[in-house]
């Protein structure tokens, strides 16, 4: 007895509350194996791809690309069942409209746990629904229903022919569950009236997440330009193209709809001609605080409301840091090592400051009115990407070297800029380093990263006149600023702190105390 199964939207970890669609994977129609990804969503922390964990045939999709739906909303409805004949036997939702607030449809099982435990078994599904979790089952080869075996108009009540048996495959030694091959044999399938939308040309070479939000913004259909990238992958460029011919044409309607509005003989002093400038003026753009933006926002807000913070800074020599890794770097033989970032020689200094100044590494529980001192450095710097700024965590930094936490930051940076970096590597910071230097700024007073404690920013090197030895030379000066919590230590205990960095920056064998 075959099954319509509802998949809904599960909950991604880390308080996430709700998602927006990126880019559907798969169409109404399309077989697909347990645990293969169906659609890319970008929540406030991450974009990721959630897997289903039935197999099957898809029968509806639920919201549009660019729609945000909440945890537990249905995502699509799969046809699941034995090989002789996969028969519905209840309604099978279109749409939003569909969905009955948590409840599957007739004849169907939800993946919450009402359900019971045997609709999974029956239906062959994972159980699964954590993204990042699955059954470890290599993926069965998908096979799209061709057009001319669906009847695509707007309500059709009957049967739907799938060409697709399901043959057990050898057993995953992980999981044990069986892989699902696809064959050629017809299937019926009795499906409620579906809204099946026009076959469509995807993938749209795509590949900022930037790009896509852009288009969804200003209603670009990315399925009608034509790229200048590589492959005729689609820029933004192409993207502000389409946007200022489509400004140009809606401004071409107005003014010809003006003046076919405006009355003959009208004197030059009327309304209608004496200002048509105001008139076509384009409206004020809105952009929705939403996703990673929109979690950038609340925290910021956040952390200017609850945090008492005070900023102190310090122009440093780092002249001799800079020498001391070009050393570092020119060194040859079987004991040389990768390359080393200046950032990289920071977030050291900035793991052994704390050690000495473990004030400055903690959080406060405001409920409990306590100071929360941590065990553990993990240590935030803020990268910035196209879909803003974010702040990947290295954990442990107080267990690494520099050569260490130099190869995990240029790997976090690497995801942050393809858009690949987890919930989890984007959570649990204790202290953050900010370089907007690379700006090409000197100084800042950054917002503290609720719920630390503190924040160090570092400004660009540059040559400066400056003092040395008793005589004026140019060196290499940087200017360090620290933002603190002020609840959690005094200025005594920051400008030690700040005081120690900037000793370390001027002569880094100071380091070598701690090493």
């Amino acid at each position: 007895m075959a099954q319509v199964l509802e998949f809904k939207l599960p909950d991604l970890g880390e308080g996430l509350t709700e998602a927006e669609i990126v880019r559907w994977l798969v169409e109404v129609g399309d077989v697909v194996a347990i645990d293969q990804p169906v659609v890319e969503v970008e929540t406030a922390k991450a974009m990721v791809e959630v897997p289903c964990p039935y197999g099957g045939v898809v029968t509806a999709r639920f919201g549009e690309e660019g729609t945000e739906l909440p945890v537990g909303s249905p995502l699509l409805t799969v046809a699941v069942g034995a090989p002789e004949g996969l028969e519905t036997s209840g309604p099978v939702p279109t749409g939003p409209s569909g969905a009955r607030n948590g409840s599957a449809p007739s004849g169907s099982a939800s993946s919450s746990s009402s359900s019971g435990s045997s609709a999974t078994e029956s239906s062959g599904g994972s159980g699964n629904v954590l993204v990042g979790y699955g059954t470890g089952a290599p993926a069965a080869r998908r096979r799209r229903i061709r057009p001319d075996r669906l009847d695509r108009t707007p309500t059709l009540s009957g049967t739907l022919t799938v060409e697709a048996t399901v043959s057990e495959a050898p057993v995953s030694e992980a999981a044990g569950v069986p892989v699902t091959e696809v064959s050629s044999t017809a299937v019926p399938v009795a499906v409620a009236p579906v809204s099946v939308a026009p076959v469509s040309d995807w993938p749209v070479p795509v590949v900022s997440p930037l790009v896509r939000r852009l288009a969804r913004q200003h209603d670009i259909d990315l399925r009608r330009l034509t790229g200048s990238g590589p492959d005729g992958l689609i820029l933004r460029a192409d993207v502000d193209r389409a946007i200022r011919q489509a400004e140009e044409t809606e401004a071409a309607r107005t003014r010809t709809a003006q003046a076919a509005a405006a009355p003959t003989g009208a004197s030059p002093a009327s309304p209608a001609s004496a200002s048509p400038a105001a008139s076509a003026a384009p409206a004020a753009e809105r952009i929705p605080l939403r996703g990673v933006r929109g979690a950038v926002a609340d925290k910021l807000s956040r952390s200017r409301t609850e945090i008492p913070d005070a900023t102190c800074w310090v122009d440093a020599d780092a002249t001799e840091l800079m020498a001391v890794r070009a050393a570092m770097n020119a060194a040859t033989g079987p004991s040389a090592g990768p390359k080393v970032s200046v950032l990289a020689l920071l977030a050291r200094i900035c793991t052994a400051a704390l050690a000495r100044f473990p004030e400055l590494n903690s959080t406060v529980d405001t409920e409990a009115r306590e100071i929360v001192r941590l065990p553990g450095v993990h240590l935030g710097f803020a990268a910035q990407t196209e879909r803003g700024l974010v702040v990947p965590v290295v954990r442990d930094a107080h267990t690494r070297n520099a050569e260490s936490i130099g190869a995990e930051i240029a790997r976090l940076t690497e995801l942050a800029r393809t858009g690949k970096l987890s919930p989890a590597q984007l959570t649990g910071g204790t202290f953050t380093l900010n370089n907007y230097g690379v700006f090409g700024v000197d100084g800042s007073t950054p917002i503290i990263n609720h719920p630390e404690a503190a924040m160090l920013g570092v400004g660009r090197i540059m040559p400066k006149p400056w003092v040395h030895q008793g005589e004026l030379a140019v060196r290499q000066v940087v200017q360090l600023s620290l933002t603190f919590d002020h609840r959690v230590c005094d200025g005594g205990t920051a400008g030690g702190f700040l005081r120690y960095v900037a000793d370390c920056v001027e002569q880094p064998a100071v380091l070598l105390r701690t090493l």
